[in-house]
């Protein structure tokens, strides 16, 4: 009996338990109902998913075209003369075509007319030898450039297309600082503080910008350059794709100044007097006597005397090294300040595209 009371209340039990899982079940089953009947499917966002971030890394070559170079003309450079640089870049894909980069570069420029000009060439050569300048500048530029794709790119950054060519252009700011290697003597031959050293030639003012000129002087009004200029980046390139999320580009690009200074050469000789006790701005300003063949310490007749303003006594090479300027305006020209500098800038590119572009679909 007491068998039988026990069996019928597990009965019981499980009775009722059955019947509260029922009510669960429908209560769950509804639920679901109403959510799937209220679901709207996914929300892409087509243009959304073309952007995309890229970190970039660039090794680049640097080549320069201004008073230093081989010959006058605009397109006249030393390829010897070619300097690395290096650049980091930050790139953010707008959509099919366009893409915006901000990049930080870091490298040098460099000539020299004892190595690049052609002595035997009576015209121009002869002139830039004898004149025997020289500089290198560090440049650190800060970019910010827009390019334009040649082949839209329809799909997300995964199927972007297997390659394209661009162009690009915008606005820099490039911090420079022209140097030279200063020689061991003087103009007046005696030994000179801070030979066989690179000096920053800004300071020194080698055509007169710190001196007190006259009114009738060559370079009269001239002012020191700035160190910090703007600048016009353009050019154009090809990029290609190696996998999902990296790239490759090659691009030829110049860089448009708004200084004729980024060699420390623009305008005429100064009388070296001008300069005072200053030595070293003396030696950089005029370097022809450092030729073996204008040397003031050997016996060479092609040299001129003539007393500085300091009532000192100067041999330089007849044009070269002392202040001239004729009646139709013509001066004893050391550069030529109707152009502006230009530097070239070669670049291969690896990038690296940052994030994800899918977004996730909500329950609506």
């Amino acid at each position: 009996m007491r068998k039988f009371f026990y069996l019928s209340i597990v009965v019981c039990l499980l009775f009722s338990a059955h019947e509260s899982m029922g009510q669960m079940n429908r209560k769950a089953i509804k639920k679901n109902n109403r959510r799937i009947s209220s679901f709207k499917g996914r929300k892409f966002h087509f243009g959304k998913e073309k952007r995309y971030n890229a970190l970039g890394v660039s090794l680049s070559a640097l080549n320069y075209y201004g008073d230093l170079a081989p010959k006058p003309s605009k397109v006249s450079t030393d390829i010897s003369f070619t300097r690395p640089a290096i650049t980091i870049s930050l790139g953010h894909r707008f959509g099919p075509r366009y893409t915006l980069t901000t990049a930080f570069m870091f490298g040098t420029l460099s000539g020299s007319d004892a190595e690049s000009a052609d002595k035997g060439d009576a015209s121009n050569g002869m002139y830039r030898y004898n004149r025997n300048l020289s500089f290198r500048n560090r440049i650190k530029e800060l970019s910010v450039t827009a390019s334009l794709d040649l082949f839209e790119n329809q799909a997300t950054y995964i199927s972007r297309v297997v390659w394209t060519p661009y162009i690009y252009g915008g606005l820099a700011v490039i911090h420079h600082n022209p140097q030279a290697l200063a020689p061991e003597t003087g103009v007046d031959g005696q030994p000179l503080a801070g030979g066989g050293k690179w000096v920053d030639l800004q300071p020194l003012g080698t055509e007169g910008q710190h001196a007190t000129l006259q009114s009738t002087d060559a370079n009269a009004g001239i002012k020191p350059y700035k160190l910090i200029q703007p600048a016009i980046p353009f050019g154009f390139g090809a990029r290609f794709r190696i996998n999902e999320v990296m790239d490759f580009s090659a691009e030829l690009g110049f860089r448009y100044l708004f200084t004729d200074y980024i060699d420390d050469v623009s305008r005429s000789y100064v009388d070296l007097g001008v300069f005072g006790n200053d030595e070293l701005a003396k030696a950089m300003s005029y370097r022809t006597g450092e030729l073996a063949e204008f040397n003031p310490s050997a016996v060479n007749t092609s040299l001129e005397p003539y007393t500085g303003r300091d009532q000192k006594q100067y041999y330089t090479l007849a044009g070269y090294g002392r202040e001239w300027k004729g009646d139709d305006g013509s001066s004893n020209v050391r550069g030529n300040n109707k152009d502006k500098d230009i530097y070239m800038v070669t670049t291969f590119r690896l990038t690296y595209i940052l994030g994800k572009t899918f977004h996730r679909a909500k329950f609506r």
